[in-house]
């Protein structure tokens, strides 16, 4: 490697060995009124990009609140504080986009449940009071 010294490890990142099935905890560094705090994205990695070269990058999908939210990090992003392997998971397929479907298929499986569930309640109450 060049002799250039850079805020990130690029070592360590390299050893790191990311790949799409992991479950990360990515520390990402926030700066707000001149103060930097580190705040944590958790999810589920689904694709890694560019190998190890200096514009990798890997993408990471986690769901909040029932809203699917993903992030593309840069591997070696000086915004990184540090990256946690929090899980492994066997998975036979490089990209996992199928993952994005596959939540939308659930929620609408659970929607309509819902709307099965509330119709046979609403259709006596409706009859009492005629």
């Amino acid at each position: 490697m060049n002799t250039v010294h850079s805020p990130v490890k690029v070592e360590e990142r390299q050893k790191l060995d990311i790949r799409s099935g992991d479950t990360v905890r990515v520390w990402q560094k926030i700066q707000e009124k001149g103060k930097t705090r580190l705040q944590a994205f958790e999810g589920l990695v689904l694709a890694r990009k560019h190998g190890a070269e200096a514009g990798a990058t890997f993408t990471v999908r986690r769901v909040s609140s029932g809203v699917g939210v993903e992030k593309i990090f840069l591997l070696y992003s000086p915004m990184i504080d540090k990256i946690e392997i929090v899980k492994r998971s066997k998975v036979r397929q490089a990209k996992l986009y199928h993952i994005r479907d596959k939540a939308a298929k659930d929620i609408r499986r659970q929607m309509r449940n819902v709307r099965m569930a509330k119709d046979p309640v609403e259709a006596p109450a409706e009859s009492k009071e005629e």
